[in-house]
């Protein structure tokens, strides 16, 4: 009911200068009146004008026809308020001031000039001023008197609540005050329960056009209003705001990053494939376990040394190949761990020196393989050239090339470590800068060119007769080879940090393991599991065999099939390999991309190798092509899955409020 009669256009809250209570003060004006005080004009326009009073025309000190005891007191508040006013309380201490001043002097010059036998003391107004200027005493009304630096009065202030109600009543009702005397920080002080607020406001109205900013945010000028309207505009990637009402975030630096709540720059960590990571730690298991196999095969070898697959096509060549591959294996090692000078300087050379002498050892296999079958056909030059054994200069004179290529590359811009503190949010990768991109890029170029060679080679041979059918796995070890490595550069190129290093190191793994498994898998598998077929005799062409397989039907149809399945791959590679440099927060498109590129290396793998193979070995190829299928899954779901296992890679999301009242979701 307190409001019913509240007025629609009441209760703003005024600032009122504070006055205390002078005693006497409200005696004084009950007491006022007309004949007590008849050179005062305003008594007697209000003895006039409300209680209807008329004074004697032969005397204005005598009135008539008033009420007897007539006060002021009796005027409603809204017409008169008997409480002192501000302008009166300033008058009342400005005269309080001049006394104090006043008597401050008298004092001085009573001491200074002593007065005796009846002689006054004299001075001028000017002497007065210097006392003014200090005044610090206490009113009557117990207030405090003084005057600040600039010489000017220090006012408090009350704040007081103005409720208007009809037929021009109204009520004044302090709610809180001002005073700067009180400690910083509680000078202001605020009953907001007594307010009274019409009935037309539904809550405690704003006094601002648009809340303050908080930290982590920025204030952005509203076009066409007041300098006052703003928007709180979050600070950029990479940049913090830690006061209020800011109008500029700060970027953090290089070597910090900022937090979620974008109020605090904090260090940035080192990022390197660390072999105490998973990933690392994974790909160090992978090539000990490939080194200890590559280890193993030597050791068969040795110990059948004489039986005759281990003497077809030069011993003295599979042993350099195999050695050569143990080092491939090896090497990948020096990737992983802090990058420093050496390792820089070790990583490439020693990979591409490595990988050369065990492509030309495939490349001097196959020439092995092409001269022996042609000795009969080309006479006795052929034969000179097989048994003076001229195929194994291929290794040397190959390896001389990539050596001659590695030294112009160390000699005019070496790798060296790097820092990258912009491509991973709150890390700083440390890698290793490859120096010259264009001796880089003549190394793999003679790598993939020597690579190449030795696939057509072997591509050319894959029919010649064989009893161990020694060409067609060279031609497969190089078509393995040539898929990883086409598939290589553009991973690497939509990598970065250590990401790149672990895809390169997964492609030395793969490539080596292609050439182990194809050339040498095989073989072992003769020796330990099928001795009877370990002879010169013991396996053919299947000449003496009946080959029970699937007719495909009409080729037409069968490569519509395969020709729609390439289509869409492709298409779907396109798409996400444009996408892959979107923001993600769990790098889905990048995976995506990962995925496409093995399943179309897969497959392109599959088309030549498929073709230059016949009977239940073409069935085994088409089985491979699962491997594009354990791709998808590996390359989507396994991230996944490592991160769902480390608790410590969950998405945490953080709720922050903007000024305690609106949450924004940040994950």
């Amino acid at each position: 009911m307190k409001y019913f009669l509240l007025h629609s256009l009441h209760a703003p809250l005024i600032f009122s200068h504070h006055h205390g209570e002078i005693s006497g003060f409200n005696n004084f004006i009950k007491t006022a009146n007309p004949s007590k005080y008849p050179e005062d004009y305003f008594l007697a326009l209000v003895w006039i004008r409300f209680f209807k009073c008329t004074f004697s025309e032969s005397s204005c000190v005598t009135w008539k026809n008033c009420p007897a005891n007539a006060s002021l007191e009796w005027l409603p508040r809204y017409l008169f308020d008997m409480g002192m006013m501000e302008e009166s309380y300033y008058i009342y201490n400005a005269v309080y001031a001049v006394a104090q001043a006043l008597h401050e002097m008298l004092i001085g010059q009573a001491e200074a000039q002593p007065v005796g036998n009846g002689r006054k003391l004299q001075f001028s107004p000017s002497q007065l001023h210097p006392f003014l200027k200090n005044i610090h005493f206490n009113n009557p009304a117990g207030d405090q008197v003084i005057l600040d630096e600039t010489k000017k009065m220090v006012a408090e202030y009350d704040i007081v609540n103005l409720c208007n109600f009809p037929e021009g009543l109204r009520q004044v009702m302090k709610v809180g005050n001002f005073s700067p005397y009180a400690p910083h920080g509680h000078q202001l002080s605020l009953s907001n329960d007594n307010i009274e607020w019409p009935i037309s406001f539904t809550e405690t109205p704003q006094s601002v056009c648009s809340e303050s900013c908080g930290p982590g945010f920025r204030k952005s000028p509203q076009e066409g209003k007041s300098v006052c309207c703003f928007d709180c505009i979050p600070c950029p990637e990479n940049e913090i705001s830690n006061g209020t009402d800011l109008e500029q975030c700060v970027r953090c630096p290089d070597h910090q990053y900022a937090n979620i709540e974008k109020n605090l720059c904090l260090l940035k960590s080192e990022s390197f494939l660390d072999s105490r990571d998973p990933l690392g730690m994974t790909l160090v298991c992978l090539a000990l376990c490939l080194s200890a196999l590559t280890t193993a095969v030597i050791g068969i070898f040795t110990k059948h040394n004489n039986t005759p697959i281990v003497k077809a096509n030069n011993r003295a060549l599979s042993y350099i190949l195999l050695i050569s591959l143990n080092c491939c294996f090896l090497c990948s090692l020096l990737f992983i761990g802090h990058p420093n000078t050496a390792t820089c300087v070790l990583q490439q050379t020693t990979f591409g020196v490595v990988f050369t002498v065990a492509v030309s050892t495939v490349l001097a296999k196959t020439v092995t393989v092409v001269l022996a079958f042609s000795v009969t056909s080309s006479g006795r030059r052929m034969r000179w050239l097989l048994v003076s054994g001229m195929p194994n200069f291929i290794i040397p004179i190959c390896t001389l090339i990539q050596l001659i290529l590695s030294g112009i590359w160390l000699g005019t811009s070496p790798p060296f470590v790097d820092t990258d503190a912009h491509s991973e949010h709150g890390h700083i990768i440390i890698l290793c800068n490859i120096g010259s991109a264009t001796a880089f890029y003549c190394v793999l170029g003679y790598l993939g060119s020597l690579a190449l060679a030795t696939f057509t080679v072997a591509f050319l041979a894959r029919k010649l007769p064989d009893t161990f059918n020694e060409a067609k796995f060279l031609t497969f070890s190089m078509l393995v080879f040539c898929s990883v490595w086409v598939t290589f550069l553009p991973v690497y190129h939509s990598t970065k940090g250590k990401t790149m290093v672990a895809v390169e190191v997964f492609s030395i793994l793969a490539s080596s393991a292609g050439l182990l498994g194809c050339i040498f898998v095989p073989k072992c598998y003769v020796i330990l599991l099928r001795p009877e077929r370990n002879s010169l005799h013991g396996t053919h062409s299947e000449h003496d065999h009946i080959i029970i397989l699937y007719n495909k039907g009409p080729l037409t149809a069968f490569y519509q099939v395969l020709g729609s399945l390439g289509s869409l791959t492709l298409r779907s590679l396109t798409v996400a390999s444009l996408a892959r440099d979107l923001p993600d927060t769990f790098n889905e498109a990048k995976f995506l991309t990962f995925s496409m590129l093995v399943f179309c290396s897969v497959w392109v793998t599959f088309q030549p190798a498929y073709h230059s193979t016949k009977g239940k070995t073409m069935v085994a190829v088409e089985l491979s092509t699962l491997a594009s299928s354990a791709g998808l899954i590996g390359c989507i779901f396994a991230p996944k899955c490592d991160i769902l296992i480390r608790s410590d890679k969950k998405c945490h999301c953080d709720f922050r409020a903007k000024n305690h009242s609106k949450g924004i979701q940040l994950c």
